[in-house]
């Protein structure tokens, strides 16, 4: 099944990667390595790259706290699969309980914070069918994060 993924979904992971090292030679994006915790144990190396649309200056989040955001998630291509913008609210959720890649992003983001994120495939959806995300996608979000804590 692996390889019959690989075949088929392939040239989604060269053109993420093609994408990937085209944007990190931009002047305002900025790459940060990041090492994910994996089921078994171990740790994955990865990055994921940033671009900072507004410097916030309140605190940052732990992957185990609760925020709120706006999001937009689109493909490299620039089709849109998610807004939290289009829908009108922005969501409460728990830094860790999103693509492995938006977490990273959100724990370095201060409060305030709107950033462009452009995740690899690795860190977003991998080899899965998420929707309108084909498997080995890399994924690109604006996150805005707007607060840190419950709203209960």
């Amino acid at each position: 099944k692996a390889r019959t993924m690989e075949k088929e979904y392939g040239p989604n992971k060269v053109a993420g990667e093609k994408f990937l090292a085209e944007n990190g030679k931009k002047a305002d994006v900025k790459t940060l390595e990041v090492e994910v915790p994996q089921p078994d144990g171990t740790k994955l190396k990865s990055f994921i790259q940033y671009k900072v649309l507004k410097e916030g200056n309140g605190p940052l989040p732990k992957d185990t706290s609760m925020v709120t955001v706006h999001y937009e998630g689109k493909l490299i291509d620039g089709t849109v699969f998610d807004s939290s913008y289009k829908r009108g609210n922005a969501v409460p959720l728990r830094a860790n309980q999103v693509i492995k890649g938006f977490t990273q992003a959100l724990v370095h983001m201060p409060v305030g914070s709107i950033w462009e994120v452009y995740i690899p495939q690795e860190l977003a959806y991998a080899e899965r069918m998420q929707g309108q995300i084909k498997p080995f996608s890399a994924l690109i979000f604006k996150v805005e994060l707007i607060s840190l804590g419950s709203k209960n």
